[in-house]
């Protein structure tokens, strides 16, 4: 039902304000001008598939570019024959539509276009549909209701949106979640791409392509960028808004999550609680904690602390790397565990941001490259601890979990000069039959047979860079 005093004619004139493409077959100039994201073809699929019928739900932390997405699907659409006039998209935020159901505004909808009595060949986007009180219930409704019809909905509260998709979507809905950017697409944003050299190598007697650089001191100062701003496309594009990030990131995003988002959701009552344990983890991004120390420095009780990750994790803020021994055996209690902010530039955010000899640099540097294996669901990673060694990321096999690989992420030179001090990862391997891994460094590629191991050293960046890229194309 509409607020009172607002009339249908209102109704319809809005809607047809938010879909110009039904009079030019055009969206707007200002999203059209703005460049794809990478993850694009991987969603536009979701969209166009008219054999299952499922409607699609785009999540993602606020400010990744969900809105435009969509506006780009729906060029796309029109570029390929699709009657302009049978795409709608609605901000369910919007204040007009409040109150109103989303069956509702699909009627509005074609009531506005002139297509009331066709039932076949719309596609339908939602935006913002967390907004819309027991949204899924009614979206369910609609997938079966309407067999002919492509609903597409998106929402910035990634964790209330999973929550309810699970919940009541099982069967009728396909999730899509957009990340904040890769390294890989931070370079593509930005044109660079001229920076990157791909290679052909060698690996396990497989060919792989790698990725060189023309000028890695060049890429470096982009990294460290990407490290304090690259997160999200509109900061990564604004100098003006890099000047103080603060504002936008920590009041526009972070803030509304635990301010409003997990709030409403969970019915968090303290919310300087949940803000006060954010901080503590941001800060320390990389470490490994406990629910015990973390009690103590936040001033949070450990079973509190407990929902309240698992509430952090479903918002997309943060992620937890669990711990594996010597072996490479997980641990029946996980009393230790990293956790990561899944974008190094949130941390720059809340505090300042860093340069190349700043002493977390080495921590943001791990975040980052952990950011790129966070977006590949179908993989998890881990880091091995036992009492004299650690490895920074290590990879199981999916049949009998065992080691596969090895990284040690580190931002020097000196494990590549001073190899010797490598003991950690030498017993790793060892014990574990593994004969290569891969070690980072600030600026030195080079691969080195050390008794029966094989080192590869590659920076930083170009690992980061790789690992990102690799997530979209993983054959490469």
């Amino acid at each position: 039902m509409p607020l009172f005093g607002i009339t249908e004619e209102q109704i319809l004139d809005k809607i047809k304000f938010e879909n110009p493409w039904w009079i030019d077959g055009k969206i707007d100039d200002f999203y059209d001008s703005m460049k794809r994201r990478l993850y694009f073809s991987e969603f536009l699929p979701l969209i166009k598939e008219d054999k299952i019928k499922r409607a699609a739900v785009l999540m993602g932390p606020r400010r990744v570019g969900k809105t435009v997405m969509i506006f780009h699907s729906i060029q796309q659409l029109i570029n390929n024959g699709v009657d302009p006039k049978k795409i709608f998209y609605l901000s369910i935020e919007t204040p007009i539509f409040n109150g109103i159901g989303i069956e509702e505004l699909f009627k509005y909808c074609q009531k506005a276009v002139g297509k009331e009595d066709e039932l076949k060949g719309f596609y339908v986007f939602f935006d913002e549909v967390q907004y819309l009180k027991n949204w899924e219930v009614h979206l369910k409704s609609l997938v079966d209701s309407f067999h002919q019809i492509k609903f597409i909905v998106s929402g910035s509260a990634a964790a209330a949106l999973k929550l309810k998709s699970n919940e009541s979507g099982a069967g009728r809905f396909t999730e899509f979640t957009l990340p904040p950017l890769t390294f890989h697409e931070y370079i593509h944003l930005k044109n660079l791409d001229r920076l990157i050299i791909p290679k052909q190598k060698k690996w396990n007697n497989h060919d792989l392509t790698v990725f060189d650089t023309i000028d890695i001191k060049v890429l470096n100062k982009h990294f460290i960028d990407y490290i304090n701003f690259g997160g999200y496309p509109e900061v990564s594009l604004s100098k003006d808004i890099q000047t103080n990030p603060k504002r936008y990131i920590k009041s526009d995003i972070i803030d509304k999550v635990l301010l409003r988002d997990l709030p409403s959701l969970y019915g968090i009552q303290d919310v300087q609680e949940l803000n006060s344990l954010f901080t503590v983890i941001a800060f320390n991004s990389g470490n490994e904690f406990s629910y015990d120390n973390l009690s103590v420095s936040s001033g949070v009780s450990k079973n509190t602390i407990k929902k309240y990750i698992s509430y952090l994790e479903a918002a997309f803020l943060i992620k937890v790397v669990n711990r594996v021994d010597l072996s490479g055996k997980k641990f029946k209690r996980a009393n230790y565990f990293k956790i990561y902010l899944t974008n190094p530039s949130l941390r720059s955010a809340l505090f300042s941001p860093i340069d190349a000899t700043s002493q977390i640099m080495g921590n943001m540097v791990e975040t980052a490259i952990y950011a790129q294996w966070f977006h590949r669901y179908w993989q998890t990673t881990y880091y091995a601890r036992w009492k004299n060694g650690e490895v920074d990321i290590i990879g199981l096999t999916t049949d009998d979990l065992k080691p596969a690989w090895a990284v040690e992420i580190k931002w020097s030179n000196r494990y590549f000069e001073k190899q010797k001090e490598l003991k950690s990862l030498k017993s790793f391997l060892a014990k574990n039959k593994l004969k290569k891994a891969i070690i980072t460094t600030i600026d030195i590629t080079a691969e080195i047979e050390l008794n029966d191991f094989t080192f590869d050293y590659m920076p930083s960046a170009l690992y980061c860079y790789t690992v990102g890229r690799r997530t979209l194309t993983p054959l490469q």
